[in-house]
């Protein structure tokens, strides 16, 4: 069924905004800024360098302000601008008819078709309305049957979960969580998958590729109905279940959304819907990204924001998603898109032409709805550029998300896998990496993506242990040099990104056991084949492989931060990057946390400073049995630190750290 448009003729491109960014500000523009933002001192107090854009923060708030206003004066307020999906659309009325509306504003004609009318293109004609909206009413079959059958509703059982005090992401596909060559269903995910994800020790899921699109290749990016979760997987009735079940166990689930961009379908999507390039989007070359080849929202636009925000309001509240990750942020907050830019930290980067202040504000609009509506929901940015203030609070003038994603972290380990050796691998700048991130702004750190797992890249495990992974990794067969190089790497690499690199953590699905092969959808340079669009969950519970090494030391990596939740402490304090020796130590939530990258040197009575006296036990250790390891510690030593000063902290103990071994110690003096 399909609302079919007749074209009129096209509208003119809109211009982009015309204003200079300012380098320097004077006191009274200070002052008009500060009385503007309410929170906006608190800031400039945080990061003082913000202080000459403080202008900037300034615009971008009161246009927020006015747009909010506006909705309010002339649309009643933003809870019922985002109801749009409630008079939008099509409708079953209390009598049995329907009544259809949409808006088409470039229309010269609005007729509704499917199939229970033939196909019928011109049976059922709009009626035109002011502001470019049109209406239909059918009334019900004298029979009282129903025109066009739906489906029945589920009601809903669990409430949502609380907000998790520390975040653990389970970034999932549902096309691909069998082991099968096919297209798994919700129902599969529900039953075979969210258990495993529980035991994991996961706390949220990050579903992919939920909005439909018409190219399943697409991974889910090429959105052609933002209204619809994807029939290719099942009913909405069994999305509804799956998010319901994870509800049940304590497990919270954010959408992947889209409003990036869109599919430049016109037979499936919204491109060209009402027979012009300018309905939903920017005219002209502004409303095309090259690279994705697909089309750009114009955020401006009235209707464009009732419908992005009444599709945010909808996923909430139709399926109970309990926050979103947007996509392609980067690509919303520069003119440019941030194609092929290097961002280098500088502030100018991030305020005058190049922004997009109207896809921002309405970022800040989205979160300003999804955190009204539901104080305890999520939303993370997925923002490359490390744009000042986005995952700052509206009333200072930020962009009002939660988190962002560490975006840089991935992307240093497949560095140093592809250009370094192992002895060659330089401490301080791993502990950079993992660290670098802006005060009070929370960060999802993640050792590896979706993007790394993609055909074209390689997973963490692939690039350590590549074709041996098909051959060596038998428990039957003593450990290669490549594979026992690989399974300790890979369990460091993970442990120290989710103890150092944020106040958040992501894994996508399978990569937390090693997965063995790449993604790739079936598309036609493979011959449509799902060979490759698949996790082999089975490979787990197999006791002869060594892949349940890896997952048991994820379960039990995400156990311990359930426990002492180093996530949600402050940030670590490293105490030692030692380039010689290969050693990284550092404190977080009362954990000592030790790793010697070392490929070959062990060390015994290693010194290692602490700012806590006491006992300390062993409470996590990569080189243990269970986990693949060598299993050359004793899990029964009690380590006692002395008040003697060691690197810049004030007591100290001593450790037996063997070659590529992390190893977790707590204070067991403390209260737990």
């Amino acid at each position: 069924m399909a609302a079919a448009v007749a074209p009129a003729a096209p509208a003119a491109p809109a211009a982009p905004p015309a204003r200079a960014p300012q380098a320097k500000i004077s006191e009274a523009a200070l002052a008009a800024a500060l009385a503007d933002v309410p929170e906006l001192a608190r800031l400039l107090e945080m990061d003082p360098y913000l202080k000459p854009f403080a202008v900037e923060f300034q615009r971008r708030y009161k246009k927020f302000s006015e747009i909010l206003r506006n909705i309010g004066e002339n649309e009643g307020g933003i809870d019922k601008f985002s109801r749009g999906y409630e008079t939008f659309g099509i409708h079953r009325c209390a009598d049995g008819g329907l009544y259809c509306k949409e808006w088409a504003p470039g229309a010269e004609g609005v007729f509704l078709t499917g199939d229970f009318n033939g196909w019928n293109p011109f049976s059922y004609p709009y009626k035109k309305l002011d502001y470019g909206k049109w209406e239909l009413y059918i009334p019900p079959k004298l029979d009282k049957s129903v025109l066009v059958p739906h489906g029945s509703k589920v009601k809903f059982k669990h409430s949502r979960p609380k907000k998790p005090r520390s975040l653990r992401i389970y970034e999932s596909h549902v096309g691909i969580s069998s082991h099968e060559g096919k297209i798994a269903s919700y129902k599969h995910f529900t039953c075979n998958v969210l258990p495993r994800i529980k035991g994991l020790g996961y706390n949220c899921i990050q579903m992919m590729a939920i909005m439909e699109h018409a190219y399943y290749a697409s991974f889910g990016y090429q959105v052609t109905s933002f209204f619809a979760a994807s029939s290719r997987y099942g009913t909405p009735e069994d999305l509804k279940e799956l998010v319901d079940t994870a509800h049940s166990m304590g497990i919270i689930v954010l959408l992947d959304v889209v409003h990036s961009h869109a599919s430049k379908n016109s037979e499936d999507g919204l491109n060209m819907f009402d027979g012009t390039d300018s309905c939903f989007f920017h005219s002209g070359p502004r409303g095309t990204h090259n690279v994705w080849d697909s089309k750009l929202f114009a955020y401006s636009n009235w209707e464009v924001l009732r419908f992005l925000l009444s599709n945010i309001r909808w996923w909430l509240e139709e399926y109970c998603f309990d926050g979103f990750r947007f996509d392609g942020v980067t690509s919303m907050l520069y003119h440019d898109h941030g194609v092929g830019k290097s961002f280098s930290g500088d502030y100018s980067e991030y305020f005058g032409l190049h922004v997009d202040e109207d896809a921002l504000v309405y970022l800040m609009l989205a979160n300003h709805l999804v955190h009204t509506l539901y104080p305890d929901s999520i939303t993370i940015a997925e923002d490359v550029s490390g744009m000042p203030a986005l995952c700052s609070p509206i009333l200072q003038g930020g962009g009002g998300f939660d988190y962002r994603l560490a975006m840089a972290i991935p992307d240093k380990w497949i560095q140093l896998l592809k250009e370094y050796k192992d002895e060659d691998w330089n401490m301080g700048n791993i502990v950079y990496t993992l660290t670098n991130r802006r005060y009070l702004e929370k960060c999802i750190a993640y050792a590896e993506s979706h993007d790394q797992a993609l055909v074209g890249d390689k997973s963490l495990a692939f690039w350590l242990m590549d074709a041996e992974m098909y051959t060596n990794m038998s428990v039957l067969a003593p450990f290669t040099p490549v594979i026992d190089r690989g399974i300790q790497l890979h369990k460091m690499i993970r442990l120290i990104t989710h103890t150092l690199g944020g106040e958040g953590y992501l894994n996508f699905m399978g990569n937390e056991f090693g997965h063995p092969e790449w993604l790739d959808f079936p598309r036609k340079g493979n011959d449509e084949s799902y060979h490759y669009a698949r996790r082999q969950f089975h490979l787990t519970d197999d006791d002869l492989l060594r892949y349940k090494f890896l997952n048991n030391f994820d379960r039990d990596m995400n156990r311990l931060e359930e426990r002492c939740g180093w996530l949600s402490a402050p940030q670590a304090h490293v105490s030692e990057k030692h380039e010689g020796n290969k050693i990284i130590a550092f404190e977080r939530a009362g954990l000592l946390f030790i790793f010697n990258f070392h490929p070959s040197k062990s060390y015994t009575d290693y010194r290692v400073g602490t700012a806590l006296p006491g006992k300390f036990k062993i409470v996590l250790d990569s080189d243990a049995a269970e986990y693949g390891g060598h299993h050359r510690l004793d899990h029964n030593t009690d380590f006692f630190s002395e008040p003697f000063g060691h690197n810049g902290r004030p007591n100290s103990l001593l450790v037996y750290i063997p070659n590529r071994v992390a190893l977790v110690l707590q204070n067991v003096d403390l209260p737990n």
